[in-house]
């Protein structure tokens, strides 16, 4: 979830400092709706990426030909094999998340989001969930988390997206559901909801679990940050995904953090 420009065709109203205009969904957004960007849930790396765009638009520049040479005619070119698919998830199972606060339990369905439920099994049976902060926490919308403390393990993964499930199941409170940055980007981030999040459907969001325990325990969490950089005053995705925990340790030590997850059922 996170962009901050504007393009050079916004409506007056957006330009006059009420809000923005997305240039890649075509869409107003609002800055009194900032966490409902849905490109705000994961926008490692998209955020410069995006940026850098923009200012292509408004200054010409001169870049020297970059293209590699060309192979003689006769040589063979690899076909670059696609990942291997994941091993499939059982139909059901839990999954018990020791935390600073305490434990909840996550009731995932595979029949809800197939791609979703295997990448979060195989996470929780490599033993993924062990100091994993819930960095980016907004009271009445949603809990997140996922980002590795180990920035190895973010590069690993940020290499090994999973293309989208359709959304059968709608962003109620308590659903957990991946963090995007846009089509088929679903790496490691994942969120829960806090409220009903209905909106996040149809922009392709979709849960696959939801908590079935200590839902309580998910609304603890500690939010006093508030929003992530560079919107907010919270942690950059970025910095946490090279960085890791060194750097939320010493800048954001109030977060609150999975110890462990482990398979119940």
């Amino acid at each position: 979830m996170g962009r901050a420009f504007q393009s050079l065709d916004q409506p007056a109203a957006y330009a006059a400092g009420l809000g923005y205009y997305d240039a890649v969904t075509n869409a107003n957004v609002c800055v009194s709706e900032p966490s409902l960007n849905p490109l705000r849930m994961n926008h490692r790396k998209h955020v410069s990426a995006l940026l850098a765009l923009s200012a292509l638009q408004l200054i010409p520049v001169a870049c020297k030909d970059k293209t590699p040479p060309r192979p003689p005619p006769d040589a063979a070119v690899p076909t670059p094999l696609p990942p291997a698919p994941e091993a499939a998830s059982p139909e059901s199972f839990r999954v018990k998340f020791e935390t600073t606060k305490g434990d909840f339990t996550v009731e995932v369905t595979r029949a809800w989001a197939p791609k979703g439920a295997d990448r979060f099994y195989r996470l929780v049976t490599e033993g993924y969930f062990k100091d994993i902060r819930f960095f980016r926490v907004l009271p009445g919308f949603m809990a997140q988390f996922g980002l590795s403390g180990n920035p190895a393990l973010n590069e690993k993964f940020d290499a090994l997206r999973i293309a989208d499930d359709p959304v059968t199941q709608s962003n109620k409170r308590g659903m957990l559901t991946f963090a995007t940055a846009g089509p088929n980007t679903r790496t490691n981030q994942f969120f829960i909801n806090y409220g009903d999040n209905a909106s996040l459907d149809v922009q392709g969001f979709s849960p696959f679990g939801r908590v079935v325990d200590g839902m309580k325990v998910v609304d603890a969490m500690y939010g006093g940050y508030g929003e992530g950089a560079p919107n907010g005053a919270g942690p950059s995705q970025d910095s946490i995904a090279k960085k890791g925990n060194e750097y939320l340790q010493r800048a954001f030590p109030k977060l609150d953090y999975i110890k462990s997850a482990t398979i119940v059922k």
